[in-house]
């Protein structure tokens, strides 16, 4: 009889684990992005995620999806509408395909530097811009990512725009990025960001720009004789949400959430800024040559274009971005 009580009740308790497993097992959640592993952006998200999880007391984690595993940038995007990503890393130039004002601060030379981006950051404009975005995508920009200043890499000096003319340069596949290039005679190539280096390499084309860091991390200095400094873009990363997963998740985990990816934003921001004050003697090092530009004549090529009717936000959008001062 005793045995007989013993195996029942152990069934019963058998089958209340087989109910109550399911309600207690996490809930995943998928972030991709294009980047390298060893990026901060990528190790920056990887605290996160351990951040979610222990402060959702293990109701949700998140898995880490780098270097275009999920898809490359147009598919990662459509990917949160899709529902196959929750979150991701993007550029805000690509958000532009969706909703066009967000990518200005993506344009050359609408940022003057590290500081005015900062104070874009926490500004009020940048803020009615998410709104926008959330308006016509339905997915939420949670945090901004300094991703760095964008400088031109060739195999010869880039000094003056005249150096531009006829420079078969690879660029993102989006509007912001094949202004430079255009408005200085180059032949901009969009191209796959893990397609560049063997590009290079085999000379598909002459020249990239991006920022130090990201040279750095894609090697691209050991296929390209020059860093030119030319500064002409100061970009930034969003890290947007799927608005069904927030729609899915109680107020208190989507805070949670929030604010794991706000600090990670914060974080990568500084390391970035660091890297940049000490990677161009870090390129001399490897035998590079790094060449100071003087913006000026750049900036004359490109103003008119940045201020006519083409471009994808309203006249006192960019307006406004001018008149919000560095930080300190």
């Amino acid at each position: 009889m005793k045995i007989r009580n013993l195996a029942k009740a152990v069934a019963l308790a058998g089958v209340a684990l087989a109910v109550a497993g399911p309600a207690s097992a996490a809930r995943t959640l998928q972030f991709a992005h294009v980047y390298e592993i060893a990026t901060p952006y990528h190790q920056v998200i990887l605290k996160a995620a351990e951040e979610l999880e222990k402060r959702t007391e293990g109701r949700y984690e998140m898995k880490v999806f780098p270097a275009s595993s999920l898809g490359k940038e147009t598919a990662i995007n459509e990917g949160l509408s899709l529902g196959t990503v929750d979150v991701i890393y993007t550029g805000v130039g690509f958000a532009a395909n969706s909703y066009g004002p967000i990518s200005i601060s993506d344009y050359p030379f609408t940022m003057r530097g590290q500081k005015h981006w900062e104070a874009y950051r926490d500004s009020d404009l940048f803020s009615e811009l998410a709104d926008g975005f959330k308006d016509t995508t339905g997915n939420e920009i949670v945090a901004l990512t300094y991703y760095g200043a964008r400088h031109v890499t060739s195999n010869k000096p880039i000094l003056t725009p005249a150096d531009m003319e006829n420079l078969k340069i690879r660029v993102p596949n989006a509007p912001s990025y094949l202004l430079f290039p255009e408005a200085t005679g180059a032949n901009p190539t969009p191209m796959a960001f893990s397609e560049v280096y063997l590009a290079l390499q085999q000379g598909v084309v002459d020249a990239q720009e991006n920022p130090l860091p990201t040279i750095q991390f894609k090697k691209f200095y050991e296929v390209q004789s020059n860093i030119n400094l030319t500064g002409h873009i100061t970009n930034s990363l969003i890290s947007v949400v799927s608005g069904s997963t927030l729609a899915s998740m109680d107020e208190a985990d989507q805070q949670i959430l929030k604010d794991v990816l706000k600090e990670a934003a914060l974080d990568a921001t500084q390391q970035i800024v660091q890297a940049e004050n000490e990677l161009a003697d870090w390129f001399r090092e490897q035998g590079n040559t790094v060449n100071e530009v003087d913006r000026g004549p750049f900036i004359e090529a490109v103003q008119p274009f940045l201020v006519s009717d083409d471009m994808p936000w309203p006249s006192d959008v960019y307006e406004r971005l001018q008149a919000i001062q560095d930080a300190p």
